[in-house]
């Protein structure tokens, strides 16, 4: 049979324990299952055949359990209960499932509760806050691409020259007929000579076409503005008309009003004598004048 104060004398302060830690000042337990962390008789996990502890797994906490009953029963001694993610129902747990328990286990319980739910939440933040990743740099790695890209620079250029000069003496002919020459950049070659032929003849072509001189049509013109054109010219003549009409009722208003003035002036002078030799003037008819049109009404003009 177990029995508490037996095994923390073996285990204790005393004697040797595998998960103990001593340090200067005091003992830390390494055990999974400890409450508080500490070495002492009321928080040690071996010596006390009733205890609670709550521990994380993947962001989820649970409550384990030991009773006495279950201590024959090592693969079944520890009872576990998943607990809430909200933190007050959590608490309630606790308290259901710790109701008889002691005070001081009931208040570790909650307090270690507490604390993985404030870490969990910083967890939770710094992994959703953009941080800044450290990569290292190896320097031999560094000068080895280095010296790389440089060999590689020197050969193209290398390369480079070559095929120029190749190109120069088949343009010049210093071997005749071709022989071990690369096909690749013969074709090469080839293709440049034909773009820079065509791009010759475009542009003579180009040249060609410069002095010459076309006639064309007018479409430009639509029935819109041949329509706004004649409004243009109806309005125009119009105007004109108008115009001649004031001229010549102007005009035979003064001859009418001179007539009237010769009239007077010979009555006033020849009172009861014979009437002066000559033409008598005669007053002039009235005159109407008629436009007609074929969009507008006919405009009538009355002239004295």
């Amino acid at each position: 049979m177990q029995h508490d104060d037996v095994l923390w004398d073996v285990i204790g302060n005393k004697q040797f324990c595998s998960f103990k830690v001593r340090t200067k000042t005091q003992s830390f337990c390494r055990n999974e299952y400890n409450l508080t962390g500490q070495c002492n008789r009321s928080s040690c996990p071996l010596a006390n055949s009733q205890y609670a502890t709550v521990k994380e797994e993947k962001g989820q906490c649970y409550l384990y359990m030991k009773v006495i009953e279950r201590a024959a029963f090592p693969n079944r001694m520890w009872e576990k209960v998943k607990l809430s993610k909200n933190y007050e129902k959590a608490l309630e747990e606790l308290d259901e499932h710790l109701i008889y328990w002691p005070r001081f286990i009931r208040h570790k319980c909650k307090q270690r509760f507490t604390k993985i739910t404030q870490y969990l939440i910083r967890i939770r933040k710094l992994t959703l806050k953009r941080q800044r990743k450290l990569v290292p740099l190896s320097r031999k790695v560094e000068r080895r691409e280095k010296r790389r890209e440089e060999k590689a620079l020197i050969a193209a250029q290398l390369d480079n020259a070559i095929e120029k000069e190749l190109l120069e003496r088949l343009k010049e002919g210093t071997y005749g007929d071709i022989y071990n020459f690369p096909i690749h950049a013969f074709d090469k070659a080839l293709q440049q000579q034909d773009a820079e032929s065509e791009s010759e003849s475009e542009e003579e072509e180009k040249d060609k076409d410069a002095g010459q001189k076309e006639f064309i049509e007018d479409n430009e013109l639509e029935e819109s503005d041949i329509s706004d054109f004649e409004d243009m010219d109806k309005l125009c003549s119009d105007s004109e008309e108008e115009a001649s009409t004031e001229e010549e009722a102007a005009e035979s208003e003064k001859e009418t009003e001179r007539e009237e003035e010769a009239v007077s002036s010979s009555g006033k002078k020849s009172k009861g004598k014979t009437p002066l030799k000559g033409p008598i003037r005669r007053k002039r008819a009235f005159v109407e004048i008629e436009y007609e049109h074929e969009t507008e009404p006919a405009v009538k003009a009355k002239a004295t």
